[in-house]
């Protein structure tokens, strides 16, 4: 909760709430799937290449999900997600390409454009959709031996025929932070590849050996120039693009000079909460996005929702 009363838990980080059972000791029972797949009750949805189908509605879009007996066939890609409350299996079929549209209100989508939009369960499964589809697209092969692995624990292990290795979905761990100086400014960069006026949180990925709190000191003074003392922990996120763990923070900078790295970060400033009203009413700062746990952070500081953006009142 921020100084002047502003609670995380009214705007929940996206992507993080936890609906289902995952289930996971029954990723071995081959029985016990083979009897949840076929369960009138369960529901599958196909995701490719980091997009699902979704219908609009009147309340916004929706994952398309179908029974089990008319799900695309396959095999070897069908991933076990978990139950939820009221017992319904959800699995997910990984496939070269989404099935074809059954209406015009199907339409593909990925998880920036519509993760923050779906209800929570279905933004969880997605989440868990997609980052399983990323690790079994980029890990096909054995990191020991190099011959071709085989899926198992319904999509959660590849397990290699050659040399009995088992190889676990990959998650990089990464660190975001809104860092405040002795003026309770926030601090903000812009990354090389952005466009004029978009700012946002600092982050940066955990490196060997490292503990997060380093981390975050590190990429601080690495990225602005700006040396970091206090570090609190607040929330984390899972960010699938492709297989990252974003652990949020809030940090308190020790001194205010800022010397900015030029290969990540264009730029970096101290902003006040009254330069943030202006520039997002202005137009002049474009916010990170509200599917960002970065948005978050920078709502905790500023002890309420962001202004909306021009384009969105």
């Amino acid at each position: 909760m921020s100084g002047n009363g502003f609670d995380l838990n009214h705007r929940p980080v996206p992507l993080a709430q936890a609906v289902v059972d995952r289930a996971a000791n029954n990723r071995l029972d081959e029985a016990w799937l083979a009897a949840a797949w076929s369960h009138p009750t369960t529901r599958v949805f196909v995701v490719s290449g980091g997009q699902v189908l979704v219908e609009d509605t009147d309340d916004g879009p929706r994952l398309v999900m179908t029974p089990s007996f008319d799900a695309p066939l396959t095999e070897m890609h069908r991933y076990f997600l978990g139950i939820d409350e009221e017992g319904v299996r959800y699995f997910a079929l990984q496939k070269d390409a989404l099935p074809g549209r059954i209406d015009a209100d199907e339409r593909p989508a990925g998880l920036r454009e519509v993760g923050g939009l779906l209800p929570e369960l279905e933004a969880g499964l997605m989440v868990h959709a997609v980052a399983l589809e990323n690790w079994q697209r980029m890990h096909r092969f054995c990191s020991r031996c190099g011959e071709r692995t085989v899926i198992a624990a319904a999509g959660h292990i590849r397990r290699c025929p050659a040399c009995g290795a088992e190889h676990y979905p990959r998650t990089d761990p990464a660190v975001i932070m809104l860092v405040t100086d002795d003026e309770d400014r926030a601090l903000l960069g812009r990354q090389v590849h952005w466009p004029e006026g978009r700012f946002s949180t600092l982050a940066g990925f955990v490196e060997p050996g490292e503990s997060i709190e380093q981390a975050v000191v590190r990429e601080v003074a690495e990225e602005a120039g700006v040396t970091v003392g206090e570090v609190s922990y607040v929330a984390s996120q899972p960010w699938p693009f492709p297989s990252s763990l974003m652990l949020g923070f809030m940090a308190r900078a020790t001194s205010s000079e800022i010397n900015v790295d030029g290969d990540e970060i264009h730029e970096a400033r101290w902003f006040s909460r009254e330069d943030i009203r202006e520039g997002i009413e202005s137009g002049e700062i474009l916010p990170p996005s509200g599917i960002s746990i970065a948005a978050r952070l920078i709502e905790i500081w500023y002890g309420k929702p962001l202004p909306l953006a021009p384009l969105l009142l």
